[in-house]
């Protein structure tokens, strides 16, 4: 006993409609993602107006595909209060991303680290003003770490090392 499996029916015009709307349907939700990426790369920085350094980081974001609103003003330090920023971490500024606090003098593959993989902390920080981190650029180098730390006051995690 054979089996035929031709199809005797008239072609219909549903598979080809089913794929145009597909060709149409996948660019639209990539453009989607795009948009929220990009919309994630907003940050919101929070300096002292005399700071120099500050710009120089804010220049190295902007470089490096971010969208900065720079916020001069004399209560910095207020606002890392309000955002949980311990003196252990305290820097010269203090930024906001997506939800997530940026101290310091941070390189922006970190925070675009950070944000691609969307840990379960607060934020990141660069204590200090370590020579050679971004906007400190002044020809000397200093080792230093990119820390992620918690809301909880657990101990901060080396989340990158630069070194010599």
């Amino acid at each position: 006993m054979s089996h035929n499996c031709t199809d005797n029916r008239p072609p219909t015009r549903r598979p080809a409609l089913l794929d145009a709307g597909l060709r149409c349907l996948v660019p639209l939700a990539l453009l989607g993602l795009t948009t929220s990426a990009m919309a994630a790369s907003s940050v919101e920085v929070h300096s002292d107006p005399n700071c120099g350094c500050c710009g120089a980081w804010v220049e190295h974001l902007e470089d490096n595909g971010f969208e900065v609103d720079h916020q001069r003003h004399n209560d910095v330090r207020g606002v890392k209060i309000e955002q949980g920023v311990t003196p252990e971490l305290a820097s010269c500024h203090t930024a906001m991303v997506d939800g997530y606090v940026i101290e310091g003098h941070v390189p922006a593959e970190d925070i675009k680290t950070l944000l691609e993989e969307r840990p379960d902390v607060a934020g990141l920080a660069v204590p200090g003003m370590p020579h050679g981190s971004p906007g400190m650029e002044t020809g000397r180098v200093d080792d230093y770490a990119v820390l992620s730390w918690t809301r909880d006051r657990q101990p901060p995690e080396i989340f990158s090392e630069y070194t010599q």
